[in-house]
């Protein structure tokens, strides 16, 4: 009899642990946390935000032993903090590629090329940019996959 019970409750379990999606199944290993924050504005003070948010979920992270992945996606107007020639945040971005090793930057390519139609050439972007076919399609992907959004 006992063994009938546990033998049920085993089989409920793996019902109810194959019905978790992948985004429940991740809540439940609390050492991965993935964040995903937006950029779309031409501003130092909202630039310095996000880099700001950045290095606090990671300092919070960090404090608790636990690892974060964090990407900071930049199109429309937040490009230009991505800019070689115009970010007000170089330095910054410098500094964050030095120190963090979990800390991505992604331009979106649609901006790119329409600030190249309208000013005559490609705008240099800093050595940490990774390119990305669409901003606002790269934010939805990784939310598909799980990452937590924060639009600062």
């Amino acid at each position: 009899m006992l063994k009938t019970k546990m033998m049920a409750l085993g089989a409920l379990l793996a019902l109810f642990l194959g019905a978790l999606t992948p985004t429940q199944a991740r809540a439940a290993d609390p050492a991965q946390h993935r964040i995903v924050i937006q950029i779309d504005n031409n501003n130092k003070a909202l630039m310095n935000l996000v880099l700001n948010n950045a290095a606090n979920v990671d300092a919070y992270y960090k404090a608790k032993g636990e690892d974060v992945q964090i990407e900071i996606v930049a199109y429309g107007p937040g490009l230009n903090m991505l800019r070689a020639d115009k970010s007000p945040v170089k330095a910054r971005i410098a500094s964050f590629g030095e120190n963090f090793d979990n800390i991505r930057f992604s331009a979106c390519d649609n901006t790119l090329e329409n600030m190249a139609k309208k000013e005559g050439k490609v705008p240099p972007l800093v050595p940490q940019a990774k390119h990305v076919p669409s901003g606002v399609v790269r934010i939805s992907e990784l939310q598909e996959q799980g990452w937590s959004y924060v639009r600062p």
